[in-house]
């Protein structure tokens, strides 16, 4: 057997011998099913308007852009875009990714040097820890939320002139479904004349005023916020929201933005509808509130849910062979949950990944609860 053939033989059935084995399931439109798996956190996914606004720019502009950015695929709706990004979100300026791992791994990789610093939480996506194991900088990652860890980590950090510094931390955290501590991250970030950047694909859409995100809840700003289009807003893509410095050094080094084909700009016109419907729809946000309160209502109160203020509600299993089973159980009962298992979330942490949108209703939550009481062992 050749090499390749034994490795992965090997590795596949390690991977099912540990009850870790991943299946991909083409998942059909089901009206009996209650879905709770999706990052449709505002339930923009289907909205008419949004539909409507692709539609209309499949009309004017075409199926795709037809080529990168700095040949012909940066076209109006792509600037429309950009600027109403950082007007909403108050940066100087704003580039367009395909996704938020493209985003990610575009800013390490162009940003660091061999002798920086960067400095992550552990419970970084794993988008952004390749980038910086991949990256030439010197790489720590701290204890997850542990701003005294971060603390004794710079005191170890080289001082040299030519060492610059970066913390990266996500905003909302997608497997917890917590806050990072970003007022005091950048606090510490100032002290040490660091940099801090934020991934708020979790939060932005769902927290802070009008939907701006988690920095503005925290009250502070981040010197890179990064956030993707693929959770609340419904759709697809990212963006990098930076001066105006540091945007035109990522125009001319970043390899992610330089060489890949940009957004149709259809999607782009979709997304300034989704865009908006954020800022001015205020009752999507109210109504996840109000939703996350009917389920710890109607949870039986032996469950251990995680406290979050945000959409995404886990409930700790620990053994992934339990976990699994019990989504199971809650499918045959019409239900669809998350089932996250190692290596994306620590060993023995396997949960169950419940997420709201602004799309269910009361009903559907205690029909989700009644089903969770039922087939949730406590011991």
């Amino acid at each position: 057997m050749p090499l390749f053939n034994q490795r992965h033989h090997q590795a596949l059935v390690q991977r099912q011998q540990q009850g870790l084995y991943r299946q991909l399931k083409c998942v059909e439109e089901n009206p009996q099913w209650l879905n709770f798996a999706s990052n449709d956190y505002l339930g923009l996914a289907q909205d008419p308007e949004i539909i409507a606004a692709w539609q209309l720019g499949l009309d004017k502009y075409g199926a795709g852009s037809g080529a990168s950015p700095l040949v012909t695929g940066f076209q109006p709706p792509h600037a429309d875009l950009e600027q109403q990004l950082t007007e909403w979100l108050g940066y100087q300026r704003a580039l367009l990714f395909n996704s938020g791992f493209s985003a990610n791994q575009a800013v390490l990789f162009t940003l660091l040097q061999a002798q920086d610093h960067l400095f992550q939480d552990k419970l970084n996506h794993a988008s952004l820890i390749e980038a910086g194991m991949l990256s030439p900088a010197k790489m720590k990652r701290f204890a997850h939320n542990d701003v005294t860890a971060l603390a004794r980590q710079f005191a170890t950090m080289n001082t040299d002139v030519d060492t610059a510094s970066l913390v990266v931390t996500e905003g909302v955290f997608s497997m917890d479904g917590d806050c990072a501590p970003l007022a005091l991250l950048r606090q510490i970030t100032e002290q040490h004349q660091s940099w801090l950047m934020v991934d708020d694909a979790h939060g932005c859409g769902v927290l802070g005023e009008a939907g701006q995100g988690s920095c503005h809840l925290a009250g502070i700003k981040a010197d890179i916020l990064v956030v993707t289009f693929g959770k609340a807003f419904g759709i697809q893509g990212a963006a990098v929201l930076c001066s105006q410095e540091t945007a035109e050094y990522l125009i001319q080094f970043a390899r992610h933005y330089i060489y890949s084909t940009a957004m149709p700009p259809a999607q782009a016109v979709a997304l300034r509808q989704a865009c908006s419907l954020i800022q001015t729809q205020p009752w999507r946000r109210e109504k996840l509130q109000a939703l996350s309160g009917h389920l710890d209502h109607y949870l039986d109160n032996s469950i251990d849910l995680m406290p979050t203020i945000t959409p995404i509600k886990p409930i700790i299993i620990g053994d992934s062979t339990q976990t699994m089973a019990i989504a199971t159980q809650l499918q045959q009962r019409g239900i669809k949950v998350g089932a996250i298992r190692p290596p994306t979330v620590p060993p023995h942490s396997a949960r169950l990944r419940i997420t709201l949108t602004a799309n269910h209703n009361e009903t559907d939550i205690r029909q989700l609860a009644v089903a969770i009481n039922e087939v949730v062992d406590v011991g």
